[in-house]
Protein backbone atom coordinates (compact mmCIF):
# COMPACT_ATOMS: atom_id res chain seq x y z
CA UNK A 1 0.00 0.00 0.00
CA UNK A 2 1.04 3.13 -0.54
CA UNK A 3 1.37 6.47 1.09
CA UNK A 4 -0.91 8.59 -0.80
CA UNK A 5 -3.97 5.14 0.01
CA UNK A 6 -3.37 5.28 3.84
CA UNK A 7 -4.15 8.87 3.97
CA UNK A 8 -7.27 8.52 1.85
CA UNK A 9 -8.14 5.76 4.38
CA UNK A 10 -7.56 7.59 7.68
CA UNK A 11 -9.26 10.33 6.50
CA UNK A 12 -12.25 8.45 5.75
CA UNK A 13 -11.91 7.20 9.17
CA UNK A 14 -12.19 10.13 10.49
CA UNK A 15 -14.74 11.48 8.95
CA UNK A 16 -16.72 8.12 9.71
CA UNK A 17 -15.96 8.84 13.37
CA UNK A 18 -17.53 12.73 13.46
CA UNK A 19 -20.31 11.36 11.94
CA UNK A 20 -20.90 8.58 14.68
CA UNK A 21 -20.33 11.37 17.56
CA UNK A 22 -23.11 14.00 15.58
CA UNK A 23 -25.53 11.34 15.54
CA UNK A 24 -25.12 10.18 19.50
CA UNK A 25 -24.36 13.23 20.70
CA UNK A 26 -27.23 15.52 18.72
CA UNK A 27 -30.31 16.22 21.16
CA UNK A 28 -33.40 15.04 19.95
CA UNK A 29 -36.67 16.01 19.00
CA UNK A 30 -37.94 15.60 22.28
CA UNK A 31 -38.37 18.04 25.16
CA UNK A 32 -39.18 17.94 28.91
CA UNK A 33 -40.29 20.62 30.32
CA UNK A 34 -41.64 20.27 34.08
CA UNK A 35 -41.74 18.21 36.82
CA UNK A 36 -41.77 14.19 36.12
CA UNK A 37 -43.62 12.03 38.75
CA UNK A 38 -43.29 7.98 38.66
CA UNK A 39 -47.16 7.77 39.94
CA UNK A 40 -49.84 9.13 37.70
CA UNK A 41 -52.01 8.89 40.91
CA UNK A 42 -49.97 11.91 42.72
CA UNK A 43 -52.32 14.75 44.32
CA UNK A 44 -50.52 17.27 45.72
CA UNK A 45 -52.09 18.77 49.30
CA UNK A 46 -55.13 20.76 49.36
CA UNK A 47 -54.55 23.47 52.30
CA UNK A 48 -56.58 26.34 52.14
CA UNK A 49 -54.64 28.48 54.90
CA UNK A 50 -50.91 27.50 55.34
CA UNK A 51 -49.93 28.38 59.24
CA UNK A 52 -47.63 27.61 61.86
CA UNK A 53 -49.71 26.02 64.91
CA UNK A 54 -47.86 28.31 67.75
CA UNK A 55 -49.95 27.13 70.54
CA UNK A 56 -47.94 23.40 69.60
CA UNK A 57 -44.84 25.02 69.23
CA UNK A 58 -45.55 26.94 72.74
CA UNK A 59 -45.84 23.50 74.46
CA UNK A 60 -42.54 22.11 73.02
CA UNK A 61 -40.94 25.00 74.17
CA UNK A 62 -42.56 23.95 77.97
CA UNK A 63 -41.20 20.49 78.18
CA UNK A 64 -37.63 19.72 79.32
CA UNK A 65 -35.29 17.02 79.02
CA UNK A 66 -34.69 14.54 81.50
CA UNK A 67 -32.57 12.17 79.89
CA UNK A 68 -28.63 11.70 80.37
CA UNK A 69 -26.91 14.83 79.90
CA UNK A 70 -23.55 14.38 78.43
CA UNK A 71 -21.68 15.74 75.77
CA UNK A 72 -22.19 13.99 72.43
CA UNK A 73 -18.89 14.74 71.32
CA UNK A 74 -16.96 12.65 74.23
CA UNK A 75 -16.22 9.56 73.59
CA UNK A 76 -16.76 7.77 76.55
CA UNK A 77 -19.96 5.31 77.26
CA UNK A 78 -22.66 6.70 79.29
CA UNK A 79 -22.22 6.11 82.64
CA UNK A 80 -25.00 4.10 84.47
CA UNK A 81 -26.63 5.66 87.10
CA UNK A 82 -26.11 3.82 90.55
CA UNK A 83 -29.01 2.11 92.47
CA UNK A 84 -30.38 3.19 95.47
CA UNK A 85 -28.92 0.98 98.22
CA UNK A 86 -30.58 0.75 101.53
CA UNK A 87 -28.16 1.69 104.39
CA UNK A 88 -28.23 -1.85 106.33
CA UNK A 89 -30.00 -1.78 109.65
CA UNK A 90 -27.53 -1.53 112.34
CA UNK A 91 -27.01 -4.55 113.93
CA UNK A 92 -25.18 -5.28 118.06
CA UNK A 93 -21.56 -6.32 117.09
CA UNK A 94 -21.06 -9.40 119.11
CA UNK A 95 -17.22 -9.56 118.42
CA UNK A 96 -15.43 -11.78 115.94
CA UNK A 97 -16.14 -15.77 115.76
CA UNK A 98 -14.72 -17.78 117.75
CA UNK A 99 -11.54 -19.76 116.29
CA UNK A 100 -12.28 -23.49 115.41
CA UNK A 101 -10.20 -25.53 117.97
CA UNK A 102 -6.65 -26.50 117.08
CA UNK A 103 -6.16 -30.23 114.95
CA UNK A 104 -3.57 -31.76 115.74
CA UNK A 105 -2.70 -34.50 113.97
CA UNK A 106 -0.94 -36.51 116.57
CA UNK A 107 -2.22 -38.65 119.23
CA UNK A 108 -0.16 -38.03 123.27
CA UNK A 109 -0.01 -41.73 124.54
CA UNK A 110 2.89 -41.42 126.89
CA UNK A 111 5.76 -39.67 128.61
CA UNK A 112 9.19 -40.31 130.66
CA UNK A 113 11.22 -38.14 132.94
CA UNK A 114 14.97 -37.49 133.52
CA UNK A 115 16.14 -39.16 136.57
CA UNK A 116 18.74 -36.03 136.53
CA UNK A 117 17.20 -33.52 135.56
CA UNK A 118 13.46 -34.12 136.12
CA UNK A 119 13.07 -33.05 132.21
CA UNK A 120 10.08 -34.92 130.88
CA UNK A 121 9.61 -36.32 127.30
CA UNK A 122 6.87 -36.72 125.40
CA UNK A 123 5.67 -40.09 123.10
CA UNK A 124 3.49 -38.94 119.94
CA UNK A 125 2.08 -40.98 117.44
CA UNK A 126 1.53 -39.88 114.16
CA UNK A 127 0.37 -42.55 111.76
CA UNK A 128 2.78 -45.39 111.95
CA UNK A 129 5.89 -42.52 113.16
CA UNK A 130 6.38 -42.43 116.69
CA UNK A 131 7.81 -38.61 117.84
CA UNK A 132 10.04 -38.73 120.83
CA UNK A 133 9.87 -34.85 122.18
CA UNK A 134 10.86 -32.86 124.63
CA UNK A 135 9.34 -29.59 126.02
CA UNK A 136 10.56 -27.16 124.00
CA UNK A 137 10.91 -29.38 120.66
CA UNK A 138 8.91 -28.47 117.09
CA UNK A 139 7.31 -31.05 115.41
CA UNK A 140 5.13 -31.71 111.89
CA UNK A 141 7.05 -28.49 110.77
CA UNK A 142 4.18 -26.14 112.61
CA UNK A 143 3.83 -27.71 116.25
CA UNK A 144 5.88 -27.00 119.48
CA UNK A 145 5.53 -28.86 122.70
CA UNK A 146 5.16 -26.41 125.39
CA UNK A 147 4.75 -29.17 128.65
CA UNK A 148 4.21 -32.38 129.70
CA UNK A 149 1.95 -33.53 132.65
CA UNK A 150 0.89 -37.12 133.44
CA UNK A 151 -2.22 -37.15 131.97
CA UNK A 152 -1.97 -34.64 128.53
CA UNK A 153 0.46 -32.64 126.86
CA UNK A 154 -0.14 -28.44 125.67
CA UNK A 155 0.95 -27.65 121.77
CA UNK A 156 1.03 -24.79 120.79
CA UNK A 157 1.03 -23.61 116.87
CA UNK A 158 3.60 -21.44 115.78
CA UNK A 159 2.30 -19.71 113.13
CA UNK A 160 -1.12 -18.38 115.06
CA UNK A 161 -0.42 -19.19 118.69
CA UNK A 162 -3.18 -21.09 119.49
CA UNK A 163 -2.59 -23.83 121.90
CA UNK A 164 -4.39 -27.23 122.52
CA UNK A 165 -3.90 -29.94 125.56
CA UNK A 166 -3.87 -33.37 123.77
CA UNK A 167 -4.85 -35.91 127.07
CA UNK A 168 -3.31 -38.69 127.47
CA UNK A 169 -4.41 -41.78 125.28
CA UNK A 170 -3.56 -45.57 125.03
CA UNK A 171 -2.13 -46.18 121.51
CA UNK A 172 -4.75 -48.68 119.37
CA UNK A 173 -4.18 -52.26 119.57
CA UNK A 174 -2.85 -52.28 123.09
CA UNK A 175 -4.97 -53.49 126.16
CA UNK A 176 -5.40 -51.19 128.77
CA UNK A 177 -3.81 -54.22 131.65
Amino acid sequence: MSRRVELYIFAALIVVLGLVLYYTMRPTGVSVSGVVAADGHFHPLDVQEPGLHLDLLDNIRKTEYTGAHRNIFDAEPIPVPKPKVQAPKPQAFSGPPPPLPLQVPVQFFGYASEASSGRRVGFFSSGDDVLVLAQGDTFLGQYRLLSVTNDSAEVMQISTGRRETLPISQPPGQSGN
